[in-house]
């Protein structure tokens, strides 16, 4: 993810590559980052104290241990944006032990083409101004929206974790056109392009969810018979758990 973030910012000329400070324990992906120009730092603190907004791109198990190194470090006027899955506002700034600003990320792998799709909640001690460029960072690789932090955990399986569920059933559908003698690659390509037009028709048609797919299905057709399949095996009910799950999951990162 942080691959993603920094390509997007050197890919839009958002910032000079030799003002993102970096620290990795990876020294391969440090040595990455450098032969891009981006500056490679000593450790986690040194990217604290040499920086103004400092993006927390480690997994959320690691977040306590990272945290409460750099609590004795001055934060004053620093932003912290986290991009773990569960971890709150108030997490963050019980472990730096000071009220700091934040800003919650829950961003997704397509950022890394720039099809990204963001969920930002700021802390309520910051202005528009103060959020504004941690804000076009993630809008540099796709779509934003600003969510309330009570819903932060709820929308990781939104957009966090969607795009698996979107790889899962192509995958079926590619499975099944295999089953059938269709060439693998050809169906996948198909499927790719079914999937971004059916995006398109619901950003751009005009037409609610359930208009779109009225329009796919008509009566006594193959779609129906499909879609009946999907409601006798409580598809949507499915899909609901599944997300659910994904969110239970979110809040037991965040204890």
């Amino acid at each position: 993810m942080a691959t993603a973030i920094i390509g997007g910012m050197i890919k839009a000329d958002f910032v000079a590559p030799q003002l993102i400070n970096i620290f990795d324990l990876d020294t391969a992906k440090c040595e990455d980052f450098s032969s891009k120009g981006v500056t490679v730092l000593e450790c986690a603190n040194d990217v604290v104290v040499n920086s103004d907004i400092i993006v927390l791109a480690v997994k959320p198990q690691n977040y306590a241990e990272v945290l409460s190194a750099m609590a004795d470090i001055d934060c004053d006027g620093k932003i912290f944006v986290s991009i773990a899955a569960g971890i709150s506002i108030s997490f963050v700034r019980e472990q730096l032990k000071r009220n700091v600003k934040v800003v919650r990320v829950m961003p997704n792998t397509p950022l890394l083409l720039s099809k990204g799709a963001t969920a930002l909640c700021p802390s309520d001690n910051m202005s528009d101004d103060e959020f504004e460029p941690v804000k076009a960072i993630f809008g540099l690789s796709g779509v934003v929206e600003i969510f309330e932090e009570a819903h932060m955990n709820e929308i990781i399986s939104v957009n966090g974790s969607s795009p698996a569920y979107v790889y899962l059933f192509a995958k079926a559908m590619v499975e099944y056109a295999e089953s059938c003698g269709i060439d693998r690659d050809k169906a996948l390509n198909l499927v790719c392009a079914t999937f971004e037009g059916a995006a398109e028709m619901m950003r751009k048609s005009g037409d609610d969810i359930d208009t779109l797919i009225a329009k796919v299905s008509s009566k006594g057709g193959t779609t129906i018979e499909a879609l009946n399949s999907f409601n006798k095996n409580n598809f949507t009910d499915i899909v609901k758990t599944a997300m659910t799950a994904c969110t239970n999951r979110a809040e037991e990162l965040g204890k």
